[in-house]
């Protein structure tokens, strides 16, 4: 049966964006494919609030993030561990060979400037990543404060996994200094698998240009000198990137401000839904935008409630990791409106008698 996904990632896809999947095959060295390229990077452009280069990359995000660390880590990086998502930029970099540090708190507190300022001052880090929105935990980073204060150290670049709030949230790559920034189009652009977006800044690149080893198929240099030409070096996701301009159209048809007011709004129902009917897991001075994460104070089984909403034409996501079974979380992202959220809390209340 066919189920609206409430979960955070992949989310629910609109019939219009399958159908622009659904395109006639064009060559990728075809001028027709350049031009397709070069519409939707000047739009992803007006996305981020970037005059710099926005890459494509077909891949999956954390294909990119390791790209981001062979490519701006030439000597040590700072990890800022905020949950089970964000300990992945640790992860690949240690795979990787990198020297790093950490930042640790808590599960369900956020990374704090004052936090990254304190391990920024020993003076041994050239990169800091950060994940802006960490979908286990449901809490947002303040990443204009954090990248703020990572410029106060002018060697350090600053590399974001804004995977699940790229296209919900407001992030101005320029205005906050941010060198490197990739989403997958599988969250907020609710586009299906596979291909991910990443804005890289002059620096970053120079970066790279002193960083031996930087692989292969995530080499910012070379995927730089195909984007000139609107370009890229490998074979790129042509039905993915068909159906991301048409997305990008619709985007701005809404108007981004509107865009992410809506996931404002669509947060702050659920998070009031989730205060009267169970309780809010984490810090609520840092409660993301685009998914929230709700402590099962009743102690119902998580699975059980999944099960059932199946047979309703809905699928919400139960605790990540540790957080298995006391907590669930329920998305608000990409296409979804509040009428879906409105109807979606009916039909739990509905399952479990509330």
């Amino acid at each position: 049966m066919y189920k609206k996904l409430f979960i955070p990632g992949p989310t629910h896809v609109v019939d219009e964006i399958l159908e622009a999947t659904a395109v006639p095959m064009i060559g990728h060295r075809d001028s027709l494919y350049s031009d397709l390229h070069g519409q939707v990077v000047s739009k992803l452009q007006q996305l981020l609030y970037t005059q710099g280069r926005v890459l494509l990359s077909t891949s999956s995000s954390t294909g990119m993030m390791e790209g981001a660390l062979r490519n701006c880590v030439r000597t040590k990086a700072l990890m800022t561990n905020c949950g089970e998502f964000s300990k992945r930029w640790a992860q690949i970099a240690q795979a990787n060979g990198k020297e790093i540090g950490t930042v640790q708190v808590e599960s369900g507190q956020a990374i704090t400037p004052e936090m990254v300022d304190a391990e920024l001052a020993k003076g041994d880090y050239d990169t800091v990543c950060i994940t802006h929105n960490e979908t286990s935990t449901g809490v947002m980073n303040p990443l204009k404060e954090i990248a703020a204060v990572a410029k106060k150290y002018p060697d350090v670049m600053v590399c974001v996994d804004a995977v699940s709030s790229m296209a919900g949230a407001e992030i101005r790559v320029d205005e906050w200094g941010l060198d490197v920034v990739l989403a997958g189009t599988q969250k907020c652009f609710a586009l299906p698998p596979g291909l991910c977006v990443v804005s890289v800044s002059d620096a970053a690149m120079e970066r790279a240009a002193q960083v031996p080893n930087r692989g292969y198929y995530f080499d910012f240099i070379a995927l730089d000198k195909s984007a000139q030409k609107n370009q890229t070096p490998a074979t790129p996701v042509i039905s993915l990137i068909n159906a991301l301009n048409v997305q990008m159209d619709r985007m701005l048809a809404e108007g981004l401000e509107n865009r992410f007011k809506r996931h404002a709004q669509m947060a702050g129902y659920v998070q009031d839904w989730a205060r009267k009917q169970f309780a809010l897991y984490g810090d609520e001075r840092y409660l993301s935008h685009t998914v929230t994460n709700i402590h099962n104070t009743r102690g119902i089984s998580v699975a059980g409630l999944n099960k059932e909403l199946a047979t309703r034409g809905a699928m919400i996501s139960n605790g990540y990791g540790p957080l298995k079974e006391i907590c669930f979380r329920i998305a608000h992202m990409g296409d979804l409106q509040m009428e879906d959220l409105k109807w979606l809390v009916g039909q739990i209340e509905d399952v479990l008698g509330l």
